[in-house]
């Protein structure tokens, strides 16, 4: 009976294996670039404006994450980022997507905007670079 019992433990201990645990997917962030914005001709002081973003959803395996946004002065950069899965199956899809975010104007000064197009042969940013004035 001890050998049965023995035999037992060692076969569930063999048939265990540590890489029984589920697999995470392998993800990454990554930015895409601004295909086209939709920006008021001007502002006013004191009012909120909600600016659109269109850019490309290259795969499946590209989903919206955040818009990455830094502010210097009157200076806004602006990027999207999308989580990237890492997968085998990913198919081309080139879906044009929307994101926005609101926008308040504080200051009197005109806003300068860069919205981030990718990059060049070079390895350079490339910004859609405009000017909104407050009136």
């Amino acid at each position: 009976m001890k050998k049965l019992i023995t035999a037992l433990i060692v076969l569930l201990f063999m048939s265990c294996s540590v890489d029984d645990k589920p697999q995470r997917p392998n993800l990454n962030l990554e930015a895409v670039p601004i295909e086209s914005v939709t920006v008021p001709e001007y502002f006013e002081q004191g009012q909120t404006y909600q600016i659109d973003l269109n850019y490309i959803q290259p795969t499946n395996c590209y989903a919206f994450y955040d818009i990455y946004y830094v502010k210097e002065d009157n200076i806004r950069t602006i990027a999207i980022i999308n989580t990237v899965y890492d997968s085998d199956t990913c198919e081309a899809i080139n879906l044009e997507q929307e994101q926005s975010f609101n926008f308040i104007v504080t200051n009197e000064e005109p806003y300068i905007f860069k919205f981030w197009q990718g990059e060049d042969a070079n390895g350079e940013n490339i910004y859609l670079t405009m000017e909104i004035p407050v009136q």
